[in-house]
């Protein structure tokens, strides 16, 4: 990629949510960075914050959620300090988002046409026969198949990667330069998955997108990701590239993770699991590394000081007192 500024940058991204049960402490310190056209994953347990860091960067935070340090840069601009009105021009035509559940995000009571055309007259200055005419194309370029007669389809009659399509489609449907898909293939059979994926892929490379895919699966990550950022408990813990990644993982988790993914060879007696639990977020004395409790390698001072960025590689940062 250029050395161009990046088109996203989360800088020591620090968030909390006060809730009744006490304050979690779902992302500390988080950074990462996105280029122009360049499709970045994040990876990680379910609970490492991954959703959380992407509705920050969407402006889509709970009221009880809060930023504590840090911040999302946007083309330079920070969009936490952004007021509501300027969030929503940016919205579409610049970031979008593919939710992770269509069916929740879908109006239920609205044909999926009529979404489609809402969103489209949002944001662009098109008449309503010219917008219905752009909403087919898009369900068009997600190919489903007969996209005039699914104009007036409701969610709850269409299957699941339909749905997924339709979500794609209404993301994509202002032309933005960032997509956030966020487990675009949760509850979705691995044919479906894969063809969601190269869709999403596809029309980002086409379109010349940056991506932001979020995923609890490494060899989706791997298959269609520039870079890939490891995240456990709200850190970050490791990025390089797929390749680089996967033959020599510096982080003890994300040995672990690779050593949990199903490949060719595995089978149910040699698939390993990763040992313990995320931390309780609303513990105050939380470790300095949030993987300290569950890692082979913890030393007192990972209880204590915050885990140093070391590079391995040219472009491989690993946050660990204890590096492969």
């Amino acid at each position: 990629m250029t050395a161009a500024a990046p088109l996203l940058r989360v800088r020591d991204l620090t968030l909390e949510f006060v809730t009744r049960g006490g304050t979690v402490r779902a992302l500390d310190a988080v950074g990462l960075a996105v280029a122009e056209g360049e499709t970045v994953g994040v990876v990680g347990e379910s609970g490492s914050g991954k959703s959380v860091m992407a509705l920050a960067v969407m402006g889509l935070l709970d009221r009880a959620g809060r930023i504590t340090a840090g911040g999302v840069e946007y083309r330079g601009r920070r969009i936490e300090a952004l007021p509501e009105r300027e969030l929503r021009r940016l919205r579409g035509p610049e970031i979008a988002m593919v939710f992770q559940n269509p069916r929740t995000a879908l109006n239920p009571i609205r044909p999926v046409g009529r979404q489609l055309v809402d969103v489209i007259r949002a944001h662009r200055a098109l008449g309503r026969r010219a917008a219905e005419a752009e909403a087919v194309a898009m369900l068009r370029a997600v190919r489903i198949t007969d996209p005039e007669a699914r104009m007036g389809a409701y969610p709850f009659e269409l299957s699941g990667g339909m749905c997924q399509r339709v979500m794609i489609a209404l993301a994509l449907a202002c032309a933005p330069r960032l997509v956030i898909a966020d487990e675009p293939t949760t509850g979705l059979d691995v044919t479906t998955q894969a063809v969601i994926m190269d869709l999403v892929a596809g029309l980002a490379a086409e379109r010349a997108m940056a991506a932001l895919f979020i995923t609890h699966d490494l060899a989706l990550a791997a298959e269609h990701c520039h870079r890939i950022v490891v995240m456990h408990a709200g850190q970050v813990v490791e990025t390089a590239t797929p390749g680089r990644l996967f033959a020599a993982p510096a982080h003890p988790y994300t040995r672990q993770l690779a050593r949990s993914t199903p490949g060719e060879a595995t089978t149910v007696a040699t698939l390993e699991t990763v040992p313990g639990n995320l931390p309780d977020l609303t513990d105050p004395c939380l470790p300095a590394c949030r993987y300290a409790a569950r890692c082979p390698l913890v030393a007192p001072r990972c209880l204590t000081e915050r885990p140093p960025r070391t590079e391995p590689w040219p472009g491989h940062a690993v946050f660990c007192w204890n590096p492969a």
